[in-house]
């Protein structure tokens, strides 16, 4: 199915939104109605959704981060720093 926006707003806000995140405008709009899709759905008000989103983005990242340190290798048993 093709997509064909018409609204010069629309589009303006579209390559805004692609320039700001790196993403092609396809892209940054389908990941725009993705999100607004997912808010809708758990009927959650936007505080509640953002908070919900960034914890899943904080496991997404540290799923692919390379193990690193501690803070039992940064600190010693009485909080100092070792």
């Amino acid at each position: 199915m093709a997509l064909n926006i018409k609204n010069d707003e629309a589009q303006r806000l579209s390559r805004e939104l692609a320039e700001l995140t790196g993403e092609s405008i396809t892209t940054a709009v389908l990941v725009a109605v993705r999100e607004r899709l997912e808010r809708m759905r758990a009927g959650r008000d936007d505080g509640e959704w953002r908070v919900a989103r960034i914890v899943a983005l904080g496991r997404q990242i540290a799923a692919v981060s390379p193990p690193g340190p501690t803070i039992d290798d940064l600190y010693d048993d009485r909080g100092l720093p070792a």
